[in-house]
């Protein structure tokens, strides 16, 4: 499965480029995030809640970040188990472009593999709901960066 999109957000490149790096950013923005924890630069751990179709899971996973490229670029790497659910596991590749000096172009793309009781879901199901997710993810992201939502 793969996900490809673009977002505008109202902050400087260097602004949106910490808050992906802030743990507390991200969890408030991940769909049930219930805990992230950081364990160094490029390691993060997650316990996430999701249901996708018919199935509720909690994810235990770890995510490995490649900032080799930042503040522009990055990509992340990570796997995940739902138990009974099944797992997952993917990355995505992240580029930051400044159109300007206050306004950032996010542009992603991520591919990701499922396997267990969501696999059965169907292809559609699960692509669905991933495109829900990540989308998502980035509104909630766009607006807690976003300036001129700032008060």
């Amino acid at each position: 499965m793969e996900l490809a999109d673009e977002i505008t957000i109202n902050a400087p490149m260097e602004k949106v480029y910490a808050a992906l790096n802030d743990p507390e950013v991200l969890q408030q923005c991940i769909p049930g995030c219930e805990e992230l924890i950081k364990h160094s630069d490029t390691e993060l751990e997650a316990k996430v809640v999701l249901k996708i179709g018919p199935v509720k899971a909690k994810f235990k996973g770890d995510v490995q970040l490649d900032t080799a490229g930042a503040p522009d670029a990055f990509s992340l790497t990570g796997q995940g188990n739902g138990g009974a659910a099944g797992h997952a596991k993917g990355g995505a590749d992240v580029t930051l472009t400044a159109e300007g000096p206050a306004t950032t172009i996010l542009r992603y793309e991520a591919k990701a593999q499922i396997g267990g009781k969501l696999a059965q879901l169907g292809n559609r199901l699960v692509q669905s709901t991933a495109k829900k997710l990540a989308a998502k993810f980035f509104t909630s992201f766009a607006e807690l960066v976003d300036e001129d939502s700032a008060v």
